[in-house]
């Protein structure tokens, strides 16, 4: 029976879907396999692709906590409204849970999904002392989701785990997807969370997984060169420019690399 589509829960930025049309290709041989996500962020590839078993990674706690009760059926229940006063209210009180070590709470996992789409820009930024920080939104109207529970059926087959991407258990054959931090030299919106080491830490993980391998990227040339010395094929794709500093909305020169299964 073919599952029902939900649309991803919540604004993330860097979010993937327009990529789907692209990967469902590379995608549909392998589609009885295990999808496995390192960075998992919003869902939108997952829930895109619609695997029956995924194994999904992130390295945000407050994230994969709310996704752990999206897939229990969550209801929220608090107050939510387009309001900056309570904005602020609901952001005190979410640091404050954090500081509890509070972060596996089904309040925390509430205030997220609202500081999501209420915040600037559906922005997740945390400061040096690792509290939430993101300023009140701009929006005229948001329509809030109260009842998730159709998720639940979605999410059964799927488990989310918080980590560092070495440290999961990869079977041989999963087809792993990687979107990592963009490999920018300006540095102000990744906060340095990823270098350039870690870039080819990645790199070299994915090429030597035996199983079918995809991972996107900002078209930088050491990143083509890095993919393409390690044996996958790449496709050039002008990506939608989300987010700018300038304001420039041109399309941004992103890559598709992929990498067929290993023999034997």
């Amino acid at each position: 029976m073919k599952r029902v589509l939900e649309k991803p829960p919540l604004k993330w930025a860097g979010g993937k879907r327009w990529l789907v049309p692209f990967l469902e290709p590379l995608w549909q041989p392998y589609s009885n396999k295990r999808l496995v996500e390192p960075f998992c962020g919003g869902l939108a590839v997952t829930l895109g692709l619609m695997p029956e078993k995924a194994l999904l990674n992130d390295i945000n706690p407050c994230l994969i906590n709310f996704f752990a009760w999206l897939r229990r059926g969550l209801y929220i229940n608090i107050t939510m409204e387009n309001d900056e006063e309570l904005y602020y209210r609901h952001r005190s009180r979410f640091n404050q849970l954090l500081e509890e070590s509070k972060e596996n709470s089904r309040e925390t996992a509430e205030l997220f999904y609202y500081l999501n789409r209420t915040g600037y820009n559906g922005l997740c930024r945390f400061n040096r002392k690792g509290k939430f920080n993101v300023p009140f939104g701009k929006y005229r109207n948001i329509n809030y989701r109260h009842n998730f529970y159709p998720y639940r059926s979605i999410l059964a087959g799927w488990k989310f785990i918080c980590g560092d991407f070495e440290k999961m258990a990869i079977k041989k054959d999963d087809f792993i997807y990687a979107d990592p931090p963009y490999d920018v030299e300006f540095q102000q919106y990744t906060g340095g969370g990823f270098p350039w080491g870690d870039q080819v830490r990645l790199a070299q993980w994915l090429a030597a997984h035996p199983g079918p391998v995809a991972t996107s990227n900002q078209g930088t040339d050491r990143i083509i060169n890095l993919y393409l010395e390690l044996g996958f094929n790449i496709k050039f794709i002008d990506g939608p420019r989300k987010i700018s500093c300038t304001g420039n909305r041109t399309p941004a020169k992103e890559i598709l690399a992929f990498k067929e299964p290993s023999e034997g």
